[in-house]
């Protein structure tokens, strides 16, 4: 199946994945066979189904987050360079000038392109801003039932104290990237939840 799948994506193909994206020439035939098999419907891309398939990502408490972040807004399929460019994000940071993104000229594998895509996580009505809802949702995935309704809204309430520079009660993506730097998001969540078990 690999070769075969392989034969199907062209050369300068490859060399614009790899120019875009860091990712080698192996690297980028490996995946294009692993996104053929997925693609049950075999038209060239990949539904929300198709990612649902996935054991590791059927059981992340993430999971359905992740796959959101493969989709471009109002789009239901991601064909193999969208795919390719969402995985990018999870190479480790480079400081080349390679793979850049166009929104915002850096390799889409950099530290700020990272937090936007981790920060894309949480916000999940896309208005650049993480509000008490949207963190209490992915609390509640992270921790299941272990920690009351209560306790979550008072993590969710620190963090976004701690957080939020500009007093309205959410966390954009400028604060979330201070929070980060600081650690306070990860420290307060790790803090609270330690002291409710």
């Amino acid at each position: 199946m690999g070769s075969r799948a392989s034969s199907l994506l062209r050369e300068e193909d490859i060399e614009e994945i790899k120019k875009e994206t860091g990712f080698s020439h192996s690297q980028i035939t490996r995946l294009y066979s692993r996104f053929h098999s997925l693609d049950k419907g075999e038209n060239g891309a990949l539904s929300r189904e198709d990612f649902q398939r996935i054991p590791e990502l059927a059981i992340n408490p993430l999971g359905d987050r992740i796959i959101n972040a493969f989709f471009p807004e109002g789009e239901d399929q991601v064909n193999f360079r969208g795919f390719m460019r969402t995985l990018a994000h999870f190479r480790p940071v480079e400081d080349n000038e390679k793979n850049k993104d166009g929104a915002t000229g850096e390799p889409l594998n950099s530290r700020t392109n990272k937090l936007l895509f981790a920060f894309r996580l949480y916000d999940l009505d896309r208005d650049d801003k993480i509000s008490r809802d949207e963190l209490l949702q992915v609390l509640r995935m992270m921790v299941g039932v272990n920690i009351s309704d209560e306790q979550l809204g008072s993590i969710a309430d620190r963090t976004i104290q701690e957080a939020d520079t500009n007093g309205d009660m959410c966390i954009s993506f400028n604060e979330f990237t201070k929070a980060h730097g600081k650690r306070v998001m990860l420290q307060t969540w790790q803090c609270n939840v330690t002291k409710l078990k």
